[in-house]
């Protein structure tokens, strides 16, 4: 199950994920995004402190953005993953591409 909050910061829009995010609801995580994108943003920060589990479904969403968001000057980070979850972005090398911090503390700090 997954559950989504969505709140602003610093005039950066923060997607707070809650539970997994698997096959079967990355479409909702996808939505997400693109309402954040059609707001007009240029930073998004994806808060994982509370992703217990992500699949490729879902790693899939955030590498679908990444040739678009970098064409639009959009900057999107990541903070809190556990350290199960960031092993999964690492494997995949997505650690490379997207920015990840500790906290939010570190993303704001950037």
């Amino acid at each position: 199950m997954l559950r989504l909050e969505k709140s602003q910061e610093n005039e950066i829009e923060i997607l707070s994920l809650y539970g997994e995010v698997d096959a079967s609801n990355s479409v909702i995580l996808d939505e997400a995004i693109q309402e954040i994108v059609a707001s007009g943003t240029k930073s998004i920060l994806i808060d994982g402190k509370n992703l217990d589990y992500i699949s490729s479904a879902g790693l899939g969403v955030f590498m679908s953005y990444l040739e678009d968001f970098q064409d639009q000057g959009i900057s999107m980070k990541i903070c809190d993953l556990a350290p199960r979850v960031f092993e999964v972005f690492r494997i995949l090398g997505l650690d490379q591409l997207i920015p990840i911090f500790p906290d939010r503390a570190a993303a704001f700090a950037v």
